[in-house]
């Protein structure tokens, strides 16, 4: 079964395993999270199968540190997330900087024809109005984007989840499908034995009556 806690192993060829830090997909640059689980499929389908059954051999450590490096993924691909919010963010304040530019400039514009009362107005509302829009759009966009990550993160847990439960099964009926393996061979070799048993009584019985026979035959004539 898995892990309780999520450990930091990636093994390494001595058989150690690497910490969170050491990993180098995780730690430098971006892992997708979809081809980690097709790599995980992958090593199930690859595992040898039991003859004349539909049981498959997984090796539990590989598979193990398959679901670890997948949850140590994880972080990375959050950050990749926050990175997208940053950006979003950074558009945000240039709109606004955009906005106060054009405000900056109606702003000129009016000192240059103090008469022109309505128009400076209505450049004024021109570039609220604007950058009110702006400001929609980007909490929009960011709103969406959070309600992304979070569904995904959703997602992810779920996947790992029934990928648990899964591999708990199949090793189950793995073990079950051994055992009943194991009781069908005993059984076998417990049916030649006494078949064994039987031809060697049967042996026996066929020999005893020849045995007492001959104890009762008198002894030879001396000549």
């Amino acid at each position: 079964m898995l892990r309780s806690e999520p450990s930091s192993i990636e093994p390494n060829q001595d058989g150690s395993h690497l910490t969170p830090e050491e990993i180098p997909e995780a730690s430098s640059g971006s892992v997708d999270i979809q081809e980690e689980i097709n790599c995980l499929e992958e090593m199930i389908l690859a595992s040898p199968r039991i003859p004349l059954t539909r049981r498959t051999l997984v090796d539990e450590e590989k598979l193990l540190d398959q679901l670890d490096y997948i949850r140590l993924s994880l972080p990375t691909a959050f950050q990749e997330a926050a990175e997208i919010i940053a950006q979003k963010e950074e558009i945000l304040l240039e709109a606004e900087e955009y906005g106060q530019q054009i405000v900056d400039a109606a702003q000129a514009k009016r000192a240059q024809i103090l008469d022109e009362n309505d128009i400076i107005r209505q450049a004024e509302q021109e570039a609220s109005e604007m950058r009110r829009k702006v400001q929609q759009e980007c909490d929009a966009m960011l709103q969406a984007t959070l309600e992304e990550i979070d569904r995904k993160r959703r997602q992810s847990q779920q996947e790992l989840e029934q990928m648990h439960t899964k591999a708990i099964a199949e090793a189950e009926a793995i073990a079950q499908g051994a055992d009943e393996y194991a009781d069908n061979v005993l059984e076998n070799i417990e049916q030649h034995l006494n078949d064994m048993l039987r031809i060697i009584r049967n042996g026996r019985q066929q020999l005893q009556p020849d045995v007492s026979s001959g104890r009762h035959l008198p002894p030879p004539k001396k000549k």
